[in-house]
């Protein structure tokens, strides 16, 4: 303030120099209504001035009306609303719901935005920007219930375009995945690509995409694969499957001409060990072939054709064991070795008990080795015949002998020995015998002969006990063979030790 505003002259009634020095203490409690008065103004120029700037700094669809600089105020004749209070805050309360809408729609336009929405759905994206913009018109017109109107229209295309993201994204997934499996490069990966821009964080479309960049090349590699087993040129084939699945795990068919791969190296490796062991066959080594079918089913376990080679290999060589087993047992059988013949009928029943040959065979090598063993028996020890009840079971045995039609040599021999024992076990030998007429004299196999001197008894071939018994004396006891080229010469039977303290 310049100091004529300040400066009054007397006549006009103003203020003097004395009162402006006087005034100049009452200064502070002027200026600080004047600020009052100021802070007041502003006031009101927020409550009913800036509303309407802020309706133009708000809309988002328009360009905002650049600002110039403030000039003087100039004050204006207040204007008289012809506006109610009620109607006005019908209008605050639209235009408070009409920017809530706005705010939902610019939420989701900042979703969907992000999302590339204008790769996968300008024309709906496009239609609900229409509709905020004319939200907009109306809203600067004050309209705000038709600005309402327009924004929700707006907020609901945008807000369904939000909710259709998951399966817009499962779309794109599925549709790529069948891209992969036509297979269609471009496709899978323009559908893949979608999917990373619905879902940036999707491992799985990462993946996907991954893929589809390297589907040309592994498609490549499979198809040279395949063309290789066809020609069963199996190792280079497993190479280039190596070499797809390395640039993709996933592919499906590389795996499973991979495995179709392993089945026809397997067969091969079957197939060949099989004719190994078929040729061996041919070549009489049954054994080895067997070995050779064996590896074969280790190669395929469980296959039918290896164990039907092994069952039918096992059995010729059976049947081979067992031939042999039966022409060597017929063998013992001519030569009359009969315990050998047993043997080798027990071998053939062990590969096959239901053999009726070598059971039949084998009873009868048993029978005719026990007789061959009774008869060696007897022949081994004919002073036993002497014994009434060995002669007589030594007679039957001689006569089974020879009722059997088929006699070989040994056999013959046998019964023609036995049969001299038996004669000469029923012939009697004279045997001399010499006591003192003292001694009481019995022979057990005989009976009590008394005393004498000298006798002379017939006796049947055996062994014979004497016992001589005088009273004083000591008992002697004499044995002697008679028969069977045992002479026994004069048996004498006395007794000569008196008893102690007695005498003759």
């Amino acid at each position: 303030m310049s100091d004529k505003s300040l400066k009054q002259s007397p006549d006009s009634g103003g203020v003097t120099v004395d009162d402006q020095v006087a005034g100049s203490r009452e200064g502070v409690s002027i200026w600080t209504w004047l600020l009052f008065s100021l802070l007041v103004l502003l006031a009101l120029a927020v409550i009913f001035v800036l509303p309407r700037l802020v309706e133009q700094y708000e809309l988002p669809f328009t360009q905002r009306a650049e600002s110039t600089a403030p000039g003087p105020v100039v004050e204006s004749a207040p204007v008289v609303n012809p506006v109610s209070p009620f109607d006005e805050a019908q209008r605050a309360r639209q235009r408070r719901e009409a920017q809530d809408v706005l705010s939902n729609l610019l939420t989701h336009q900042r979703t969907l935005d992000d999302l590339g929405v204008e790769h996968w759905a300008a024309e709906p994206y496009e239609r609900a920007v229409e509709a905020a913009r004319a939200g907009d018109t109306h809203y600067r017109s004050g309209e705000f219930a038709l600005a309402l109107e327009e924004y929700r229209e707006g907020e609901q295309l945008l807000g369904a375009l939000v909710e259709e993201v998951p399966a817009r994204f499962e779309a794109a997934m599925e549709a790529g995945q069948a891209a992969l499996s036509e297979p269609d490069p471009l496709r899978a990966e323009e559908q893949y690509q979608l999917a990373l821009m619905l879902d940036p964080e999707s491992e799985e479309a990462a993946r996907g995409l991954e893929r589809a960049l390297s589907l040309e090349e592994v498609e490549s590699l499979v198809n040279a694969a395949e063309r290789l087993q066809r020609e069963r040129q199996l190792s280079r084939a497993e190479e280039r499957l190596q070499e797809a699945l390395a640039l993709d795990p996933e592919h499906q068919r590389a795996d499973r001409l991979l495995a179709r791969n392993e089945e026809l190296r397997i067969e091969a490796d079957f197939t060949h060990t099989m004719s190994r062991g078929f040729s061996l066959l041919q070549n009489n080594e049954p054994d080895r072939a067997i070995e050779a079918f064996e590896r074969a089913l280790d190669i395929r376990p469980g296959a039918e054709q290896a164990r039907e080679a092994i069952r039918n290999t096992r059995a010729q060589l059976t049947n081979a064991a067992i031939a042999q087993h039966r022409s060597q047992a017929l063998v013992y059988e001519e030569d009359e070795r009969w315990e050998a013949a047993v043997n080798e009928y027990r071998a053939a029943l062990n590969l096959d008990p239901n053999l009726v040959f070598a059971t039949e065979g084998l009873d009868y090598a048993e029978r005719r080795l026990q007789l061959d063993r009774l008869l060696e028996q007897a022949l081994a020890n004919p002073r036993r015949l002497g014994q009434q009840e060995v002669f007589e079971y030594t007679m039957e045995v001689y006569r089974t002998g020879r009722d059997l039609d088929e006699r070989g040599p040994r056999l013959a021999r046998q019964l023609d020995e036995l049969e001299d024992l038996l004669v000469e076990a029923r012939e009697p030998v004279s045997v001399s015998l010499r006591s003192d007429n003292r001694t009481q004299v019995t022979i057990y196999q005989v009976g009590e002969l008394g005393q004498f001197d000298n006798r002379r008894l017939d006796l049947r071939p055996g062994r014979y006990v004497a016992v001589g018994t005088r009273p004083g004396y000591r008992d002697v006891r004499t044995e002697f063979e008679v028969g069977f080229g045992s002479d026994p010469g004069t048996v004498t039977v006395i007794c000569e030790e008196p008893v102690s303290g007695q005498s003759g």
